[in-house]
């Protein structure tokens, strides 16, 4: 029988071989010696990372989008620069899973998380927020510019030719929504949200592989807004 009083003592080495495990599998390279604090910080650094990503294609999960979303709407509440969201669907995801399995599912998910990063800069977040749904924050994004940057996007999915086995390959559609932050107004992450995905259903119920976007931030600015903006603003300080 095992002595219980050496359990507690056992835990922490088990728990830190689990994480060095969990980084082996991920393909993140190893720390240091986890024994001297250097070592140790850059596990805990690298556990964070590997918090915030998604296991199969590597980018943003929904959780870093969640908070990004949140920083990007106190920058555009505080600076007044404008802010795209796009959200994106794989058309027919469900199809493709159907007829050549799930493997071939990843695959183009993997593709079209790959053909994202290349058609945004490297200050945008790219994320995946749910099985066949992604979504891009697109920070100092002009509205002049939101429609050729989405377009970009779509076009790029299109391009794809995905192989899924010896001599088959795919093509892949998306649609895509995208809202704009309200300048100067504290909006909610479920209201931009929102937002983007009512243009996505409008670019899927009106045919697919199609970019639907708000023509402004300013003019569609809810009553919800209005009331945190003159909640929060300096004319109370006179009442």
């Amino acid at each position: 029988m095992k002595n219980p009083a050496a359990q507690p003592s056992s835990l922490p080495a088990l728990r830190l071989e689990q994480a060095l495990q969990l980084l082996a599998h991920s393909g993140l390279p190893a720390p240091g010696d986890v024994a001297q604090a250097a070592g140790l910080q850059a596990l805990i650094d690298a556990l964070v990372e590997l918090s915030s990503r998604d296991a199969l294609t590597g980018l943003a999960n929904r959780r870093a989008f969640d908070l990004a979303v949140l920083r990007e709407i106190d920058r555009v509440a505080r600076s007044g620069e404008p802010a795209l969201l796009l959200a994106l669907d794989i058309d027919h995801f469900k199809r493709i899973n159907d007829r050549h399995g799930h493997a071939a599912g990843d695959r183009v998910l993997s593709a079209v998380a790959a053909a994202l990063i290349e058609s945004v800069r490297p200050m945008d977040l790219v994320a995946r927020v749910g099985g066949e749904e992604f979504a891009i924050i697109l920070p100092n994004c002009a509205s002049s510019f939101g429609q050729t940057v989405a377009e970009r996007v779509r076009r790029r999915i299109q391009s794809l030719s995905v192989e899924i086995g010896p001599d088959l390959s795919i093509a892949v559609t998306a649609s895509v929504g995208g809202a704009y932050a309200p300048q100067w107004v504290r909006t909610t992450p479920a209201l931009w949200i929102e937002r983007a995905d009512q243009q996505l259903y409008l670019a899927k119920g009106q045919g697919r592989n199609l970019v639907r976007l708000e023509p402004s931030a300013m003019s569609v600015v809810s009553n919800e807004e209005r009331r945190a903006l003159f909640e929060t603003s300096q004319f109370q300080d006179l009442e």
